[in-house]
C-alpha cells in the first residue's frame, strides 16, 4: 500500500509545484481578462416586458409595472410596454393613466400585425372614458348640494 501512496503523492507534489511556478503576469493578464469579459448588460425592453407579462400574470402589479416602465424607457417606440402600463393601470384603479399609456400604445404601433389588440384597446379606452365620465359626472352631483347649501 505504501508503494502506492508513493507515487501519488509525488504527482500531487508536482501538480501543485506547478500551479505555484506560474508567472505573476500571466495571472494578472488572466485576471484582466476574466474582468473584462464578465458585465452587466441590461435585458432590452421585449426582455423587460415578458418579465413583466410574467410578473402581471402573477398578480405582481408593482413589478409588472417596473418593468414595463423600464421598456418604455429603454426604447419609447415599443408599443408592447404600453400595453402592459395601462392593463396595470387599469388593475391598480388609475384609469386615467391606463387611458394615457393605451394611447401611447396606439401611437407607436408600428403595423397593422397588431391591429386584433388594437381593437380590444380601443374597446377599452371607450370603457374607461365612459366610467371616468360617470365619476366626474357623480362628483359634481356630490359638490353641487354642498355649494348651495352654503348660499
Amino acid at each position: 500500500m505504501r508503494t502506492f501512496l508513493t507515487p501519488l503523492l509525488l504527482g500531487a507534489m508536482a501538480l501543485m509545484s506547478l500551479t505555484i511556478s506560474l508567472p505573476a503576469q500571466h495571472m494578472a493578464q488572466d485576471n484582466g481578462e476574466l474582468q473584462r469579459s464578465y458585465h452587466y448588460v441590461p435585458p432590452s425592453a421585449k426582455q423587460s416586458v415578458e418579465i413583466g407579462n410574467f410578473y402581471f400574470s402573477r398578480k405582481d402589479y408593482r413589478g409588472a409595472r417596473s418593468r414595463y416602465e423600464e421598456a418604455a424607457k429603454d426604447d419609447p417606440y415599443y408599443a408592447p410596454a404600453y400595453l402592459g402600463l395601462g392593463k396595470v393601470y387599469e388593475k391598480t384603479g388609475k384609469k386615467q393613466k391606463a387611458l394615457d399609456a393605451y394611447q401611447k400604445y396606439l401611437n407607436v404601433l408600428p403595423s397593422q400585425k397588431q391591429a386584433d389588440d388594437a381593437r380590444g384597446v380601443h374597446k377599452t379606452i371607450r370603457r374607461l372614458e365612459r366610467q371616468l365620465a360617470l365619476e366626474h359626472k357623480h362628483q359634481a352631483a356630490a359638490e353641487q348640494p354642498s355649494s348651495s347649501a352654503k348660499k
